[in-house]
Order: C-alpha cells, then sequence, then structure tokens
C-alpha cells in the first residue's frame, strides 16, 4: 500500500512521466502488466496555457486510464497559474512538479533540474502548486546539479514545507543526466530527511534491480522509466519477485509479436495510421532489443508508412 495525500494505492510500482513515451495507449498496456498508477507525458505549464490541440490530444485519457498523474514543467508563476485552471476542467488524481528533467532546452529556460539551483525557489513555486491544485502535490528532483552541489536534502525539506504530498527522485545529479551509477545511499539520505512519501528511480531495468533499490533506500515505492522500454511486463515481473523471490521468465516470441500488434493497433487508434504507425517505429526497436540479427528488419520499419507493413514486420519476429 502506497498513500500519496489522499491518493491510496495497492501497488507502489508507477509508470513515470516521459515524453513521446507515456501516451494513452501505452499507459493503457503497462497497466495490463501492473502499472496502477501511471502519467501523462510531461507537458509545459505555457503548453497548457495555451490550449493546443497537441496538448489537448496528450492529456486525453479512457475510463479505464485511472489513477492518472499529470506532470508540469515551468518555473513562471502566471503560466503555472494558467495551467492549473486549465487542469482543473480534467480529470485526474495526483499533479506531479517536474524539478528533475536534465534536457538542455529545459535548463535553459530555468525550468525542470535548473531549479535545484535554487530549492527555496522551487519551495516558493511548490507553495503555489499545492495552495491552487485540487489533488495531491508532489514533486520530481534529483541529487542535485552536479557532484559539487549535491543538495537533495534540502529540496526535499524545501517540498516538504510547501506541503506536497510525496517526492520522487531520480538518484543522479542532472550533470550526469543518464550516465553514471545511481547514489543509492544519497537516495537513503532524503528518505531519512523527511516523512512524507519518497518514491525512488533510476535505472530499474530488472526485477532485481528493482528490489536493490528498495532494499538500499529504504524507499515507499519505485518509479519505472526507461525499464519499462519494449517491456511493458516488467511491472509484473517486479511484483512477483517481491512477494515470493521468483524471476519469471521472460515472454516468448509470440507473446512479444501479440504485445507489440495490440500496442500498434492502439497507436493507430489514438493518432490515425500514418502518425500511429510513424510514432510506433521506436516502440519496434526497443520491442526488438537483443533480437540477433535484427538491424535490417529495424531499418525497414524505419520507414513503414502504413498498418499493413509494420504488422508484415512484426510478424516476421515470430
Amino acid at each position: 500500500m502506497l498513500k500519496i495525500g489522499s491518493l491510496k494505492l495497492k501497488s507502489n510500482l508507477i509508470l513515470a512521466p516521459m515524453a513521446g513515451v507515456t501516451d494513452l495507449p501505452f499507459r493503457m498496456l503497462c497497466r495490463k502488466f501492473g502499472a496502477e498508477l501511471a502519467f501523462v507525458e510531461m507537458i509545459n505549464c505555457r503548453s497548457i496555457s495555451h490550449k493546443s490541440r497537441k496538448t489537448k490530444h496528450m492529456l486525453s485519457t479512457a475510463a479505464k486510464d485511472s489513477p492518472l498523474g499529470i506532470q508540469i514543467l515551468g518555473c513562471e508563476e502566471k503560466y503555472i497559474l494558467k495551467a492549473l485552471d486549465v487542469l482543473k476542467a480534467y480529470k485526474f488524481d495526483i499533479l506531479d512538479f517536474n524539478a528533475a528533467c536534465p534536457a538542455k532546452k529545459v535548463v535553459r529556460r530555468g525550468e525542470g533540474s535548473a531549479l535545484l539551483k535554487d530549492p527555496k525557489k522551487l519551495g516558493k513555486l511548490l507553495k503555489l502548486v499545492v495552495k491552487n491544485s485540487i489533488v495531491p502535490v508532489s514533486v520530481k528532483i534529483r541529487l542535485g546539479w552536479d557532484k559539487d552541489s549535491v543538495n537533495a536534502e534540502q529540496a526535499a525539506l524545501y517540498a516538504r514545507d510547501a506541503g506536497v504530498s510525496g517526492l520522487f527522485i531520480h538518484g543522479r545529479t542532472r550533470i550526469q543526466e543518464y550516465s553514471g551509477n545511481v547514489d543509492y545511499a544519497a537516495i537513503a539520505k532524503v528518505k531519512r530527511a523527511v516523512n512524507i512519501p519518497v518514491i525512488a528511480s533510476g535505472d530499474v531495468f530488472s526485477a532485481q534491480l528493482a528490489k536493490k533499490m528498495l532494499t538500499e533506500t529504504n524507499c515507499d515505492g519505485l518509479v519505472i522509466a526507461r525499464g519499462s522500454f519494449g517491456n511493458p511486463w516488467i511491472f509484473k515481473e517486479i511484483e512477483e519477485f517481491l512477494k515470493t523471490g521468483k524471476v519469471l521468465p521472460k515472454p516468448g516470441r509470440e507473446k512479444i509479436v501479440k504485445v507489440m500488434l495490440e500496442h500498434l493497433d492502439a497507436s493507430i487508434a489514438f493518432y490515425g495510421e500514418r502518425n500511429g504507425v510513424i510514432l510506433f517505429r521506436k516502440f519496434f526497436a526497443w520491442y526488438t532489443k537483443g533480437i540477433r540479427n535484427i538491424r535490417p528488419l529495424r531499418e525497414k520499419c524505419s520507414r513503414a508508412k502504413t498498418r499493413l507493413e509494420m504488422e508484415a514486420m512484426i510478424n516476421l519476429l515470430s
């Protein structure tokens, strides 16, 4: 059981918000394999304020797409307030504020992990979000900007004092991005520093690594991000390993093909045939990771534009 504010979850395994990945089709697929709480792709507050067609589509949901989280990105109070006002028209269960994204275009605007340079400002923004949100608020942070400014504990305390109901933490600095090792000890320090739920992320690529993260950090839950790429069944694998210690066998080719076709059809239903197929190309690459001599087929896949073309290449994997 994991409780974040008024949100009560049976599972402590969460699908992370990921730009270009956690759209409605992928969320629904991961939910089938045990992801109880899933997040919409990270969305900039300016984009939400402008009510663009693309943003509205990103916020699309379905009856069974619940519980649902929305993660916002911003650093300007007026756009944060506008975004929160727009989001009142949407049904979701938790609002996450991003202070972790390491992308250059994001930090150049003073957003994402750039906010870790000024924890006091981060705390001020979080107070604003908490005050104006209609659902529980969480925040996503990293360990700090670089190895010489690891200040996650300080940022976590500002977040707690601002009234957030939970904290997500990636065990690397901004400068590391996704390279180098996850610092379990640093995450554990943050967990000990605050009395709100702390959910850890970083390199949760297997059930064994999930258990290692929970054991060494004593965190309340896990965020699965890149570990879900082409691997939506990771939630089921982790759950089984944590309960019984058993390592579930990896799905065979027949099962992978079935899931790929289901994912492809959902993508086409959501985006239309051409866009759905094009957007599925990266998922094809992830699903086929580790398959010998796959490169020629991946190259063909990168040019596919119709369902029939993509389906034919998926069926070649059988």
